[in-house]
């Protein structure tokens, strides 16, 4: 069997956001955002539409919305590419969920908490090991929670997790498997098929149940990734060539490489231009 890859904004919407994934998504957001309890009994996918081709493939996120039995929002987001300023769009995007709750009229009481679960094929935040971040508001000083902590932000980062298949363990385990490794998978590991609602991610995710056209389309999208993670990974590596230049008759070879995260051998090809 050959799958779809759930990190393109295709794939992950089809899988998590069409009308036939209620199941799969509470499944998703108990492991995601409550520790596999089944916390979520039941929700409303906002907007179940697939989301339609588009020429120039400018957009390369898509975040599916649902509305929790207690009026909860919750956005879902993956996102492949390290772009600038992510983490503020992030909050705005909660923050305009959030705002855009209200009708004319109607009083803040009316407004319900929202959560935005954001799981990136990159390290957002590289000066810690925690797979999973949560962030609400507090105190500064003393961590006192703010009386109406009504906007949650919570972040899976897919890079960290370095667990076998052999090591899943919990609900959580399992999923985060999924995202990563799907596109790879030729077959479903039974410690995953026993999960139902991930035996029916799995059946949505076979490539075998889409057409020619649909499959190009998929393609076309992953392509388009790769090549702008290219264009980053590139980007990325002149910066840190044109930091070590500046620092040649400064600095030893050693020092530099530490400090830009060049290689030695990056560093003396450069000395030696």
């Amino acid at each position: 069997m050959t799958f779809i890859n759930p990190k393109t904004d295709y794939a992950f919407k089809r899988i998590f956001g069409s009308s036939e994934s209620k199941d799969i998504l509470i499944s998703f957001l108990n492991a995601m955002i409550y520790d596999g309890n089944p916390t979520i009994e039941d929700l409303e996918i906002i907007d179940p539409n697939l989301p339609p081709k588009v020429e120039g493939l400018k957009d390369t996120y898509l975040d599916v919305k649902a509305k929790l039995a207690d009026g909860t929002l919750v956005i879902i987001e993956m996102q492949v590419l390290n772009v600038e300023s992510f983490g503020k769009r992030v909050l705005y995007n909660a923050a305009k969920t959030y705002a855009f709750q209200l009708q004319k009229g109607e009083g803040y009481r009316m407004l319900k908490p929202v959560i935005a679960l954001t799981l990136t094929d990159f390290e957002m935040f590289p000066n810690s090991d925690r797979l999973i971040s949560r962030f609400i508001y507090k105190e500064a000083s003393t961590n006192l929670r703010y009386t109406d902590n009504n906007i949650e932000l919570v972040f899976v980062e897919l890079p960290k997790f370095t667990k076998e298949v052999h090591q899943l363990e919990t609900l959580a385990d399992k999923w985060i498997y999924f995202m990563k490794y799907a596109r790879t998978i030729t077959d479903v590991p039974p410690v995953m098929d026993s999960v139902p609602e991930i035996h029916q991610a799995f059946g949505i995710a076979n490539q075998v149940n889409l057409t020619p056209d649909e499959l190009a389309d998929i393609e076309r999208r992953e392509m388009f990734i790769y090549d702008q993670q290219g264009v980053i990974i590139k980007a990325k590596r002149e910066e840190k060539l044109a930091i070590a230049r500046q620092l040649l008759d400064r600095l030893d070879d050693e020092t530099i490489s530490q400090t830009t995260g060049l290689s030695i051998e990056d560093v003396r090809n450069l000395r030696s231009q």
